[in-house]
């Protein structure tokens, strides 16, 4: 049986949003944006506001990429979750964008994903990696480009929150 690259990436990709999913049960909106709290010590670790606002950030580059259209970033998103942004603790919950905001970017934009994914030929994901420097020797093809983003960066993120919750005393999921 045949699977074309783009429907393996999105197999992957739905898996990670999938456990994204259910690693945001039990989370609050007045701790999305929190450090964790262990005991009265905090934690300066990214937080899960900043981990789903940063990994929403890839979604509507893969789908362009992929030469579908994409939701636009706001540039607030880009401001707070770039690459090169800081994660801080926001106990007044007004630096980073409310918990549903983020939440429903994230979900969108690789919904999109998720399509142009399983839209795309061979050929398309077979083409150069247009990213300059170290990320073009590392993926050369859009569509390793796409699968670590896809599936590597989301997941280290996601192992961010999952350690994340059991400082908050959330357990696993």
């Amino acid at each position: 049986m045949h699977r074309s690259i783009g429907n393996i990436i999105a197999d992957t990709l739905e898996l990670s949003l999938g456990y994204s999913e259910r690693l945001l049960s039990g989370i609050s909106p007045e701790r999305f944006s929190r450090f964790a709290d262990v005991g009265g010590v905090i934690i300066h670790s990214n937080h899960p506001c900043f981990i789903y606002g940063h990994l929403s950030l890839y979604a509507p580059r893969v789908t362009e990429q992929l030469g579908q259209s994409a939701i636009a970033v706001s540039d607030r998103f880009s401001k707070v979750f770039s690459k090169d942004s800081i994660c801080v603790d926001d106990p007044s919950s007004d630096y980073y964008p409310p918990f549903m905001e983020v939440i429903s970017f994230f979900r969108d934009s690789y919904r999109q994903s998720v399509a142009a994914l399983r839209a795309s030929s061979d050929s398309l994901l077979d083409q150069p990696n247009p990213s300059a420097g170290r990320m073009a020797e590392l993926f050369p093809t859009l569509g390793s480009l796409h699968n670590f983003y896809c599936g590597g960066h989301i997941m280290s993120h996601l192992g961010q929150l999952s350690a994340w919750r059991r400082m908050e005393r959330l357990g696993s999921v």
